[in-house]
């Protein structure tokens, strides 16, 4: 059996956190040939042959100056020719990067290579000599037959090298070798266009400090309060939007007033109808579905797909997107040079209405931070440094990594405030933090703030 793991080299020089996984979960089947294949800069050459010390055969770098400055779609095709040329029985990819956080190419690749896709794998469960099977994040199990591109979740660790392990030989493919057209390549060949970026700055809320004997009345005070929802805005306006579903409907509302959801249906089917009626945007979800979709449409219409946009604008003609980026420190200021302009908006996942979120602070009072959860009927969530040090489960994990939550309220106990956290909350209609460090960065995104260990919290609860 072949398999093609897709990698990307990080700021720091390293393999992500998800493209490990990706390759950790190739490495696990047995009497696999393992090729990675990357697409940067000569330099990356080192990662991969570093990374072929952990069992890969050998390692493909496209690497050419027409690749340069590539935004997803124009990424998806080099891959894509790629996939083609090595022609594959398995493709595994990482469900995102931290510097981009799309989670497109993964889904672009497959659409424009032609194989069959199962997005966001939790477990393989099993490999037969026609297909594969898999547990997903959203969608339960998923068989596909081969060939078949897997975006792989968090759900692993990356195994080290053995003493004795050799490094595999890396080839490297221009343009020219691998057959592409530069004009779909790189800069030239990508439809959306970073305007500006900026730290982020949004999402800050004016901390109240309590005491632990205050909080069961401000919890109830909080009960009764709806989650934070996009406002309509004034002035210039889109003709015409379509929406995928409901769940984009407030985002549309701030740039159009004139609105049409499209009919349920496949990519290729919403495909024919956005090709006739001709809408000047096109929105979806955040959920796995609609961010497939949203893919899929964008990779057979060869448009501009901007992902989790937290905001929209417009001056009546262009759409005007803004995403979080870098692990979600910055915000990109984003423009479509295709119409219709494509979008997935940040609408957040469906939860509870109270959830509490424990963080690796309160490893020692887990059973506790439990307890209290369930006195208030509240979902169970955590962090990513909390789920690295498997105190919870992957699934419960909130942030950039994990899932996108806006319950009406949001408990914070032993949790720093990593900005990647802070992207997966900051929709909750109130957000109380429980933190011993008065300086903690969870203060700067809460309502209310308890400066105490959760033992005290407790103790005045009980």
């Amino acid at each position: 059996m072949k398999i093609l793991v897709c990698i990307r080299q990080g700021t720091d020089g390293e393999i992500g956190p998800f493209d490990a996984c990706a390759y950790e979960e190739a490495l696990k089947i047995k009497n696999a040939e393992v090729t990675l294949l990357s697409m940067g800069p000569p330099g990356v050459k080192n990662l991969l042959l570093r990374l072929t010390r952990l069992g890969a055969k050998n390692a493909v770098l496209l690497s050419d100056s027409a690749f340069a400055g590539a935004d997803t779609l124009a990424t998806a095709y080099t891959l894509a020719l790629a996939v083609k040329k090595i022609s594959p029985d398995l493709v595994f990819c990482g469900r995102q990067t931290l510097i981009g956080d799309t989670a497109q190419v993964g889904v672009m690749t497959a659409q424009k290579a032609g194989v069959h896709l199962i997005p966001n794998v939790m477990q393989i469960s099993a490999v037969t000599e026609s297909g594969i099977v898999c547990q997903t994040r959203d969608e339960g199990e998923q068989r596909k037959p081969f060939p078949c591109l897997l975006t792989v979740e968090r759900i692993n660790h990356l195994r080290l090298p053995s003493i004795l392990s050799k490094e595999g030989g890396v080839e490297i493919w221009t343009a020219e070798q691998l057959g592409a057209d530069k004009s779909k390549c790189g800069l030239s060949g990508s439809p959306t266009r970073v305007i500006d970026t900026f730290q982020k700055e949004t999402g800050k809320r004016k901390c109240r400090m309590i005491t632990a004997a205050e909080l069961p009345a401000v919890i109830e005070e909080s009960k009764r309060k709806e989650p934070v929802s996009v406002t309509d805005s004034v002035g210039c306006r889109l003709p015409r939007v379509f929406i995928s579903g409901e769940s984009p409907r407030a985002f549309a509302k701030t740039v159009s007033d004139d609105i049409t959801v499209l009919p349920p249906g496949t990519a290729q089917e919403m495909e024919v109808i956005i090709r006739k009626e001709k809408p000047t945007a096109v929105l979806f979800g955040s959920d796995t579905n609609s961010k497939r979709l949203a893919a899929q449409i964008a990779a057979r219409m060869d448009l501009g797909l901007c992902a989790d946009c937290t905001r929209l604008e417009t001056d009546g003609k262009r759409l005007i997107m803004y995403r979080p980026a870098m692990s979600g420190s910055v915000i990109a200021k984003i423009e479509s040079l295709t119409f219709p302009a494509m979008a997935t908006v940040r609408t957040g996942k469906e939860s509870a209405d109270i959830i509490v979120a424990a963080g690796y602070g309160v490893k020692n009072c887990l059973e506790d931070v439990k307890a209290f959860s369930k006195t208030l009927s509240a979902e169970l969530a955590t962090s990513r440094k909390a789920v690295d040090y498997d105190l919870l489960p992957y699934d419960s994990q909130v942030g950039l990594t994990g899932k996108t939550v806006s319950p009406r309220l949001y408990i914070a106990i032993g949790i720093s405030g990593a900005v990647h956290h802070i992207v997966g909350m900051e929709k909750a209609g109130t957000v109380i933090a429980v933190n011993p460090d008065r300086d903690a960065p969870i203060f700067e995104y809460a309502d209310y703030g308890v400066v105490s260990d959760f033992e005290t919290v407790w103790n005045a609860w009980l």
